[in-house]
């Protein structure tokens, strides 16, 4: 066994736990596989995009590392998650719904919160539609910088009043979006906080389309300048 190498210095990106998880699910979760899965369900749907979001199969079995982790036999790993996933689903940790979406039926997996619930039953009622963006690859062992890191990489030094800006934006705004805004106001030359952040709540806002601000750099620019 490797030994871990302990924390690094600085600011670390987080992922909110919810309590209900130590004072209820830590005493009767026994099974180890359960329990990773648990972890890392709330660690990737804290990395996703979008309102509801959801996990597939195809995302457990397309992260190496997370399947190695529960065996590192192949078939035994795959056979390991399933378990899991029927564990989780029994427990109420995750909800199933299956849904057909041109390829076949497909299961889902929503996190038991009342958006996964409110998902769960506009599938059930025909109402579901699917976004594949949402399901971005991630894997474990993909070290993405955080907001104070991507600011410094591309603003500047950052001080005590903008620190505060930030730790505010990454407890609003997923961690993919406020790459992706870093990265626009860097292409737009508008290295500023100011624009970064009207980027993020424009989106918020009007929903995203970063295809848009990147088609025409100059009128995105203008646009966020005025904000």
């Amino acid at each position: 066994m490797a030994a871990f190498k302990g924390f690094p210095e600085g600011k670390v990106r987080q992922t909110p736990i919810p309590e209900p998880l130590f004072s209820e699910l830590l005493v009767e979760i026994d099974d180890l596989a359960e329990f990773k899965l648990t972890l890392y369900v709330f660690w990737r749907l804290n990395r996703m995009e979008g309102v509801f979001r959801n996990l597939r199969r195809e995302d457990f079995t397309g992260d190496p590392r997370f399947m190695q982790g529960l065996s590192g036999n192949p078939a035994e790993a795959e056979s390991v998650l399933d378990t899991a996933l029927e564990k989780t689903v029994l427990r109420g940790v995750l909800l199933r719904a299956v849904a057909e979406l041109g390829k076949g039926p497909e299961s889902y997996y929503f996190l038991n919160s009342p958006k996964g619930r409110a998902a769960v039953q506009a599938i059930a009622r025909g109402e579901w539609r699917f976004s594949e963006d949402a399901h971005l690859q991630i894997a474990l062992g993909e070290q993405q910088p955080n907001i104070f890191e991507l600011y410094e990489q591309n603003i500047g030094v950052l001080t005590p009043m903008i620190a505060d800006a930030l730790r505010e934006a990454e407890e609003t705004f997923p961690p993919l979006w406020i790459e992706e805004a870093f990265k626009i106001a860097v292409e737009n030359n508008a290295r500023n906080w100011r624009y970064v952040y009207a980027i993020l709540n424009r989106w918020q806002v009007e929903g995203r389309d970063d295809r848009e601000d990147r088609r025409d750099t100059e009128k995105a620019r203008r646009r966020y300048a005025e904000e």
